[in-house]
């Protein structure tokens, strides 16, 4: 491997939470499909991940976004999601990012007006839509995943907080939901550090005392996320606003709502027959940021009434960037790189975008 390798990145952000999209300086993947792309990285290069979450090229608030080909002849694109947690299947502030990258470097074709385009997550295909206004990506709309409650108003001892109730839905990833105001937090941004105390020791205590699996992809792993839920507003009929605020563990606070933070409490809210079909809830972050969500209709799958959600949000662009990993930097770990990363001395002729690898594989 060279002393110096180099990766092309567009960052951005939705709702205040940046998310790095690796559009260039990765090598092709083992892999049939987008998932067993990123089960590979998740159990064999990890480097990646904790090389763009870490001092000195990055922080674990943000996310990674890895551009690959689609297995799905129906998208146009793949994508791997990265965050301090893992690999979760699914996010929709990442989606947001990802499919207004793929229109700004011109990977899928910018029209005027609204367009639709497919994604393939690792959770599977994701329709798009996108509104374009002068040239700009103005609104991302994206599916959210099928979501649904796994447990309604459990109760667990916290050690140094007392008993805490909370509900669980499944939404990308199991969500512990929590209402702010029991636990006396107002969801303003000087609450910031003590929401995230707080909801480490709530979901160390729920991990410790439980495991939760889904009803179709079973085990998935520790439940890593928590919404503090504030007071719904009904502002015009099918249209509610709540302030929220999610935890990822260990230790992060979202700066926005997030995507799946959001089908979370739509699924809890048509779980308690607050939503009609077609009602939307906008969540609303410490930092006045907001995504909407709608509810879009329900279904039964076995036991479990599940949520059927879309996220509307916007995504900024921050910058394009080359980034120099430089592996004689003591504070760069280059090891674990292995087997993904194209060598600098080859880049010009080995590094490949995501259109030049898919249209090798064509």
């Amino acid at each position: 491997m060279s002393d110096k390798l180099t990766l092309q990145l567009i960052d951005l952000h939705a709702g205040g939470d940046v998310s790095r999209i690796v559009t260039g300086g990765i090598d092709p993947l083992p892999g049939d499909t987008v998932r067993e792309k990123m089960e590979y990285l998740r159990e064999d290069a990890d480097g990646l991940r904790q090389l763009l979450l870490s001092e000195p090229y990055g922080i674990p608030e943000m996310s990674v976004d890895l551009l690959v080909p689609a297995s799905d002849p129906e998208a146009e694109v793949g994508y791997i999601i990265m965050e301090v947690m893992g690999y979760p299947i699914y996010s929709g502030s990442n989606t947001i990012c990802t499919a207004t990258a793929v229109l700004e470097s011109g990977l899928v074709p910018k029209r005027e007006g609204y367009q639709r385009f497919v994604l393939e997550s690792a959770a599977g295909l994701v329709h798009i839509e996108a509104r374009v206004e002068n040239g700009v990506v103005e609104g991302i709309t994206c599916e959210g995943l099928p979501s649904y409650i796994d447990t309604y108003r459990a109760s667990i001892h916290v050690p140094s907080i007392g008993n805490v109730t909370y509900s669980v839905a499944y939404s990308g990833g199991f969500y512990a939901l929590v209402e702010a105001a029991e636990l006396g937090f107002s969801l303003n941004r000087d609450e910031e550090t003590r929401l995230a105390e707080c909801a480490h020791a709530i979901v160390e205590a729920i991990q410790a005392e439980r495991g939760f699996s889904h009803y179709t992809l079973g085990d998935v792993g520790p439940l890593p996320f928590l919404h503090f839920m504030g007071p719904v507003e009904h502002v015009a009929d099918g249209f509610f606003r709540s302030r929220s605020t999610t935890y990822v563990h260990p230790g992060v606070i979202c700066r926005s709502t997030t995507g799946t933070g959001t089908s979370a409490r739509l699924a809890l809210m048509h779980h308690e027959g607050i939503l009609q079909p077609g009602d939307k809830l906008e969540t609303v972050s410490l930092r006045g940021t907001g995504f909407i969500g709608e509810f879009t209709g329900s279904r039964q799958e076995g036991a479990h009434q599940v949520a059927e959600n879309t996220i509307t949000g916007k995504a900024h662009v921050l910058a394009r960037s080359d980034i120099v990993i430089n592996c004689n930097d003591p504070l760069v770990e280059c090891g674990s790189l292995h087997h993904i990363v194209t060598s600098g001395h080859r880049k010009a002729e080995a590094a490949l975008t995501v259109e030049e690898e898919a249209s090798l594989s064509d």
